[in-house]
């Protein structure tokens, strides 16, 4: 068998050797607690405020306004349940229903808590309408979250016209931005972003580190106590050598440079599974990051085609609801019945991707596809799933 492929770089990515590089040095000369005064406390404090700096500028942020986390989890969590926990029994959410499961979730425990919470649908493309988002939004609305890329589909978005209408009413936008750095541009401020959500782990990062930002006069209540660090908003020593790593990832994570070679690596898949009997691209085509392709093979299940491709490395859907054995919530939100969402594969490239593997990857889906298709009792019911 030939080595694996990795096409889930959605899920995570491979850590590039520059970053691994970074990491190392501060393992292993600046073990400083960041918040002590003397010398090595110090230089550890300059380390992971020139992360800050350098994640700043790639979301177009101050970086004072960027306070760090665990990843991308604790930040929606941080987002959502810090921007309504001082909002009392009449607070309202608005999100949308194939969000991220770290703000579907927030979201739910949220409304267990007494917060009024309105779930917008997404049409058959995958895209949420700045309209529907418009006609959700109440007097006592605390917070509009919607993400930037899905992690599904890799559909994009509105963020900058849902941004206007916010903040035309007054209420803080917050964004879930996990899958946009390095491969669509991100301004927080020209989106009229209020709160956004960032990790390391999806742009050949480290996992267990991420970032919030906040803009100037929005207040969030911590969600972790226990010290002043972050300015107060997220207790507990950092992890320099994580921050340094999610520095130098920002640093690298460069969309201009990146997305038009991603793109074209995704659009040379595409065209092979499309000449698949019965192959369908789930999400806009048009309106897509550069990265991820969601596409159902009718009659072939997908849990099961993913496990035949056992020299490829893909998913059925999030790495997050893995262990779900529901179908994808994002798909059948965007219309798909269970079997066409059960029939369905994700695929993302990156930055280490090459031609001859998305070369061979499109051969062995097709080969597999055909296959299985030809084992299934009524093999010709694809058809007319």
């Amino acid at each position: 068998m030939n080595a694996e492929i990795y096409l889930d770089y959605a899920a995570t990515s491979p850590l590039d050797p520059a970053v691994a590089a970074a990491m190392s040095d501060c393992l292993a000369h600046e073990f400083g607690n960041p918040s002590s005064q003397h010398a090595a406390g110090k230089r550890a404090r300059a380390l992971v405020e020139a992360a800050r700096a350098e994640v700043a500028a790639r979301v177009g942020a101050a970086a004072e306004r960027i306070f760090f986390t665990s990843g991308a989890t604790e930040a929606n969590n941080l987002a959502l349940k810090g921007s309504l926990a001082r909002r009392g029994a009449r607070a309202h959410l608005v999100t949308s229903t194939i969000e991220h499961r770290s703000v579907l979730d927030a979201a739910r425990a949220l409304e267990q808590a007494g917060v009024a919470v309105t779930y917008v649908p997404a049409d058959s493309l995958g895209r949420v309408a700045p309209d529907d988002v418009a006609r959700a939004l109440r007097a006592e609305t605390a917070l509009v979250s919607i993400m930037h890329v899905n992690n599904e589909t890799g559909v994009i978005q509105d963020v900058d016209s849902i941004g206007a209408l916010c903040r035309a009413r007054g209420v803080p936008l917050h964004v879930d931005a996990a899958q946009s750095v390095g491969k669509v541009p991100l301004d927080v401020g020209a989106s009229r972003i209020a709160v956004c959500s960032l990790t390391a782990h999806k742009v050949c990062g480290p996992k267990g580190v991420g970032a919030l930002y906040v803009a100037e006069g929005v207040s969030l209540a911590p969600q972790m106590h226990g010290g002043e660090q972050e300015h107060g908003l997220r207790a507990g020593t950092l992890a320099t050598h994580q921050v340094v790593g999610m520095g130098k990832a920002y640093a690298l994570a460069d969309a201009a440079r990146e997305g038009p070679r991603l793109k074209a690596l995704l659009d040379a898949l595409w065209r092979r599974l499309a000449a698949i009997p019965g192959a369908r691209l789930n999400g806009d085509p048009d309106g897509r990051a550069p990265h991820v392709l969601n596409v159902t093979f009718p009659g072939v299940e997908g849990e099961g085609l993913r496990l035949a491709l056992r020299d490829l490395a893909v998913s059925a859907g999030s790495a997050c609801a893995a262990d779900s054995p529901e179908a994808s919530h994002v798909l059948t939100g965007m219309g798909l019945s269970d079997a066409l969402a059960a029939s369905s594969l994700r695929f993302s490239v990156g930055r280490f991707t090459t031609e001859a593997e998305i070369e061979r990857a499109g051969e062995r889906v097709a080969t597999e596809v055909d296959r299985l298709r030809a084992l299934a009792v009524g093999a010709p019911a694809w058809c007319s799933a």
